[in-house]
């Protein structure tokens, strides 16, 4: 199944998908768009052109497990999402992944401005890799 996630931002929010038998996750694109709006609009554009059948879209809980504004705004964004494209959208856990993210781009040596571009899309990548293993291990039903 090709999936397609989301690590959606105020400023920037970063798009993975993997490939038809869900072994490869890559990045996608960073899309840089303040407006809500017309993010969804962009998020949805990219949805169809990839031929996505599910859509991943990153929940950041508080780590005490509760629901703040942020997480408010990302269900907000994938319940919209899923109006707009009639895509099945799922909210996945996110918590540590652009800390994560960050630490990877350490490992690999980018930095400024390449770093600032790139870390919302290989947070993307770490949500959906998160994501495949749970099916993988729950079967495709999850």
């Amino acid at each position: 199944m090709r999936i397609m996630s989301v690590d959606f931002g105020d400023s920037r929010t970063g798009i993975a998908v993997c490939d038809k038998s869900e072994f490869l996750a890559s990045p996608l694109t960073v899309i840089f768009e303040k407006n809500f709006d017309r993010c969804l609009e962009k998020t949805a554009e990219l949805a169809k052109k990839e031929q996505a059948e599910l859509l991943v879209v990153g929940y950041p809980k508080n780590m005490n497990n509760t629901v703040g504004e942020r997480a408010e705004k990302c269900a907000l964004f994938g319940e919209k999402l899923e109006e707009l494209t009639g895509i099945k959208v799922v909210m996945w856990d996110e918590r540590c992944t652009t800390v994560s993210a960050h630490n990877y781009l350490n490992e690999v040596n980018v930095r400024g401005k390449k770093r600032k571009n790139v870390v919302d899309a290989v947070a993307a990548v770490i949500i959906l890799e998160s994501y495949m293993g749970y099916r993988k291990n729950s079967g495709p039903q999850a």
